[in-house]
């Protein structure tokens, strides 16, 4: 008697990954326009708060642009991927969601390939801030962006994937997802230093701002596109940056591990 042929479709975590991150990533092929919208916040900064930062630091435009920019391309990775649980939220709330959680795909790959994508929307946005501030005196150390934008790919897979956690925890309390968000974005974006310097700002903010993850990743991204490779803010930018994607991955992991 011959055995029945096994054709059951196994999960395969690294396959299975690749497919999500495929699937995630062509809406924004067919409609990549949406990219460049996504950028009208830090345009708002970078055209207008720009301005103000130059006159006030009584410094030459490139001089302050040097310093301000790498703060908006973090400030990209701080709101878009701080976000983007929201789309996962809306699955949830279709049912979207629990169809592909029925599926022969590792549950892993679901949290994973969905961080994965947050790279490419950063990477492209990054590069059109820079074109956009170039003409104006900003100059990059062409090693340094390469490094810099690697720096921002691993902060916003970190950033995001907890970001996903939040939506896989708040299901479908939307309020609740966009109040903890926002309570926890705008705290980490001013204490970071990347729109006004904390020298002069109280000493509690500076010690907050000492533990702020985000604070280093913006240090690191202004030492990074002047070409100081070898400085130390570099190294605990990637720690900082690596130590977020990790705990973003375990905890984003674990959840949809538990997810029904």
């Amino acid at each position: 008697m011959t055995a029945p042929i096994d054709t059951a479709v196994r999960a395969n975590p690294a396959r299975d990954t690749w497919h999500v991150l495929t699937r995630e990533l062509k809406p924004v092929v067919r409609d990549p326009f949406t990219l460049i919208f996504s950028l009208v916040q830090p345009l708002i900064f970078l055209g207008l708060f720009g301005p103000l930062l130059v006159g006030q630091s009584g410094a030459p435009v490139g001089e302050t642009l040097q310093w301000f920019v790498p703060g908006v391309l973090v400030m990209i990775v701080l709101f878009g991927t701080g976000a983007t649980g929201s789309n996962l939220q809306y699955e949830m709330m279709t049912g979207s969601h629990e169809r592909t959680l029925v599926a022969p795909l590792a549950r892993s790959s679901l949290l994973v390939g969905r961080a994965l994508k947050e790279i490419a929307p950063i990477v492209v946005q990054s590069l059109i801030i820079v074109l956009i501030a170039w003409p104006f005196g900003f100059t990059v150390n062409p090693a340094g962006m390469v490094i810099g934008l690697a720096l921002l790919a691993v902060f916003g897979v970190g950033l995001g994937s907890l970001s996903y956690t939040l939506a896989l925890k708040t299901k479908d309390r939307e309020w609740l997802f966009w109040g903890v968000q926002q309570t926890l974005i705008f705290p980490l974006m001013i204490l970071s230093g990347m729109l006004l310097p904390l020298d002069e700002g109280p000493g509690w903010m500076q010690a907050v701002a000492a533990v702020n993850p985000v604070n280093w990743v913006v240090q690191a991204e202004r030492a990074l596109f002047v070409g100081d490779l070898g400085a130390s803010a570099v190294m605990w930018g990637w720690i900082s940056a690596l130590a977020l994607a990790a705990v973003g991955l375990w905890a984003g992991v674990r959840a949809i591990h538990k997810s029904s």
